[in-house]
């Protein structure tokens, strides 16, 4: 990997350092919860196709409007590659997966992405073999997940097989997740705004054919939606896609690497809470105990980095 120069906080900045964080810990969180809100009454796949190809268009024409040179044909293919696997799997997993547990647990398990990327950089892309210290995080963020899972540690009305087909299909996005992040520095990318825009819009139109495909929906069944599920959706394109993008790209460029991975622990716990209050969903004192043991995963593989 790219060595990353550590970079400077001057008193000047420092409040915009930490308003950006703020923006990252509580919108980033808070998508969660309103994925929710956005499939409780719609197909999930062709709102969340919605989102992107909005979000999308919005970001690729504001960098074309402000002097971002045309994307070459190969900015596209690599640029509409990583979101496929970021866009159309990951997160599409995520929102199916909503629909079978709570937001709260999917955040959880959606917390340890860090777990599939030390993984798959230590088989696999790197060849790096982690700390021991991260080593430790690993075990400890699988133990968490275990007892997160199990049964009787979660009150819901889904069942044993609801919840076991959420955190699968979590499981299966965090893989392409940590996937797209390793493979994104590998591959010819134009600028951060119109690459994800790319990214949007090529990830938004995969998952729309797939709605169309497999969800009882048409291309303007957007118009029977209620006004709830398109408030929240515009919710996600706004504060999620944009305003939240936004303020994590200006925190990697001007933040320290161990100050920015923190929303992966931060990020969860939000969420949890929002779906407590906002969502009436009830967790037992197990299952925040295995909750706390994954989050201290999370933390000591994001420490215990090389």
């Amino acid at each position: 990997m790219q060595a990353v120069s550590t970079p400077v906080i001057t008193p000047s900045n420092r409040t915009t350092l930490w308003s950006a964080l703020v923006s990252v810990y509580i919108l980033w969180g808070s998508t969660y919860l309103f994925i929710h809100f956005m499939t409780e009454r719609m197909p999930p796949l062709y709102m969340a196709s919605l989102r992107y190809i909005i979000a999308g268009t919005l970001l690729y024409s504001y960098a074309r409007l402000t002097g971002t040179s045309r994307p070459t044909t190969q900015h596209w293919k690599s640029a509409g590659l990583v979101g496929i696997l970021l866009l159309t799997i990951a997160n599409g997993a995520l929102t199916i997966a909503l629909q079978y547990i709570p937001t709260g647990m999917a955040a959880l398990l959606g917390g340890m992405l860090p777990v599939f990327l030390l993984t798959l950089n230590w088989v696999s892309f790197g060849r790096v073999r982690p700390s021991n210290m991260a080593l430790a995080g690993l075990g400890l963020g699988l133990l968490g997940i275990y007892f997160l899972i199990k049964p009787d540690r979660l009150h819901t009305t889904g069942g044993v097989d609801a919840n076991l087909i959420g955190a699968g299909l979590v499981t299966v996005g965090n893989f392409s997740w940590a996937i797209g992040t390793l493979l994104a520095p590998r591959v010819s990318l134009p600028s951060q705004i119109i690459s994800s825009g790319i990214q949007m819009l090529v990830g938004g139109f995969v998952l729309l054919a797939i709605s169309l495909a497999v969800e009882p929906v048409t291309l303007w069944s957007i118009v029977d939606a209620p006004s709830k599920a398109i408030g929240s959706m515009l919710y996600l394109v706004v504060f999620g896609s944009i305003i939240g993008f936004s303020s994590y790209a200006w925190l990697a460029r001007n933040a320290r690497p161990q100050l920015l991975s923190t929303y992966a622990f931060v990020n969860p716990v939000v969420a949890m809470l929002l779906g407590v209050f906002f969502a009436g969903e009830t967790f037992s004192a197990q299952s925040l105990l295995g909750a706390l043991i994954a989050l201290g995963g999370v933390v000591l593989i994001t420490f215990g980095k090389k």
